[in-house]
């Protein structure tokens, strides 16, 4: 299951459609499989989040996997996300 902050949610909105489809499905694939070693994701340093490489665009985002939940945190810009 995946669950998308308000913030995120009001990033993807104001994306062009082809950026957010990109995204879209590649948060679908990392609800399907976490742990797939085609997508680039990769734990942050200092935190317990994770980002997800989507061409220019990261989604930081939190994994419980007892309760099979992705909570999406932030979607932004390479360099701005990360503030």
């Amino acid at each position: 299951m995946v669950q998308i902050k308000r913030q995120a949610r009001q990033m993807l909105k104001s994306l062009t459609r082809n950026e957010r489809l990109r995204i879209a499905d590649k948060i679908d694939q990392l609800a399907v499989n976490p742990d797939d070693l085609e997508l680039d994701v990769k734990p942050l340093e200092g935190s317990e989040l994770f980002r997800l490489r989507v061409g220019g665009w990261r989604v930081i985002f939190a994994r419980f996997d007892t309760l099979k939940v992705i909570a999406i945190e932030k979607i932004g810009a390479r360099g701005d996300v990360y503030k």
